[in-house]
């Protein structure tokens, strides 16, 4: 099958669904694993949704917990819809492909714009902001080249590198993957430019509230969205210390490749992609460089159909919590140092679900870090 002409996959949500997910994963301590998670196990939103005031308290939880109102979740909604913007659920067949398929998935997307630029194979541009004359020509160069053959180009919405990557891909379709709300572009000297993308054919999208202001601890989030929606990043321009490598991590953590475009030793904004290239990123002299390695990924459909689905019943989940002793030799499992879920199910010598319901009544109680590749470890300061 070819990438390029394949349908989008994928089931809608009804709206009593959306309402009901938009609810889990505004409320307190629920992230993406732990929705997911909560999906798994209860079936469906709504009666994840009533399970966590017990096991939030089960957990060990101090206090109530905050869960997000259906008047909330409805105002949510409405101000979407006024802004021109949607929310897209991760099963759903305009949610990005790739990016339903990393660890953390934002389980619905706000988006404004074009949103067939979702569907396509995309590749991540990334670099300095404060990007030379030259890296910004050729992050330009190879964003043009990449839309002109068929790929929707993702980027930041920062200046500089990300920038040249949008402007150049205006009319074949960008991506703009946002740290704020969609109404809170930054830098707001962009704003404009987003109007531009999401009035063509581009695409804004954002897993924050509208009017979510963001902070330094948002573009991370930002940034694994670059990478898991890509099937590879291309980084031109980077300083040893930046958040296009991060980017660039992110996406060799998601079998993504990774591109890196060489410069200057004595230029402190090459230093990080010439680190990336001794670190064995694929080299790019020319924007040919990246569709000639990306041409194998996109002709074939690699990525199986969303896993993220209600069940038409309720979950068949119907076992009793583990008792006080079970929950105990979980929690005296943990400890501050990351450790894989398989390795706690081993050592307790307990059922996987006992175990996996232990964690989420932590995570419920914020007692409970997850980190990259499924670690968890237990917070020592609830």
């Amino acid at each position: 099958m070819d990438a390029h002409s394949a349908r989008p996959k994928g089931i809608a949500l009804t709206e009593r669904q959306r309402i009901a997910w938009l609810r889990l994963i505004r409320s307190d301590n629920v992230g993406p694993a732990t929705f997911r998670d909560l999906i798994n196990h209860f079936g469906s939103a709504e009666t994840a949704l009533a399970a966590l005031p017990e096991l939030s308290a089960r957990g060990g939880a101090t206090r109530s917990i905050r869960i997000a109102t259906e008047s909330e979740a409805h105002r949510e909604l409405e101000t979407a819809e006024r802004f021109g913007a949607r929310f897209v659920g991760i099963g759903e067949p305009e949610y990005p492909q790739t990016l339903r398929h990393i660890d953390g998935a934002p389980p619905l997307l706000a988006a404004k714009g074009n949103l067939s630029a979702a569907i396509r194979p995309g590749v991540g541009i990334v670099g300095s902001r404060n990007a030379s004359i030259s890296g910004a020509k050729f992050a330009a160069m190879v964003a043009r080249h990449c839309g002109q053959s068929g790929y929707t180009v993702l980027s930041g919405l920062a200046r500089g590198i990300d920038t040249a990557a949008h402007r150049a891909s205006l009319e074949t379709g960008t991506i703009a993957a946002m740290a704020g709300g969609l109404d809170k572009p930054y830098p707001p000297e962009n704003a404009a430019l987003l109007e531009e993308i999401w009035n063509g054919n581009g695409l804004a999208i954002s897993e924050m509230p509208f009017g979510w202001e963001p902070r330094a601890r948002d573009f991370p989030r930002r940034n694994r969205l670059i990478a898991g929606a890509s099937l590879g990043v291309v980084v031109v321009e980077a300083a040893t210390r930046s958040g296009s490598l991060i980017t660039a991590r992110l996406a060799g953590e998601f079998g993504r490749l990774v591109f890196a475009v060489p410069g200057s030793p004595l230029d402190p904004r090459s230093q990080g992609t010439n680190e990336l290239l001794k670190d064995g990123a694929l080299i790019v002299t020319t924007p040919h460089d990246v569709v000639q390695a990306l041409a194998p990924l996109s002709q074939y459909d690699l990525f199986s159909p969303p896993l993220a689905e209600e069940p038409e019943q309720e979950s068949r989940f119907s076992l009793l919590p583990p008792d006080d002793s079970d929950r105990a030799r979980i929690v005296d499992a943990l400890g501050p140092t990351p450790t894989e879920i398989d390795d706690i199910i081993r050592h307790t010598e307990l059922t996987a679900s006992a175990v996996y319901l232990v964690l989420l009544e932590l995570d419920l109680a914020g007692r409970l870090h997850r980190h990259a590749g499924g670690l968890v470890s237990l917070a020592m300061d609830p």
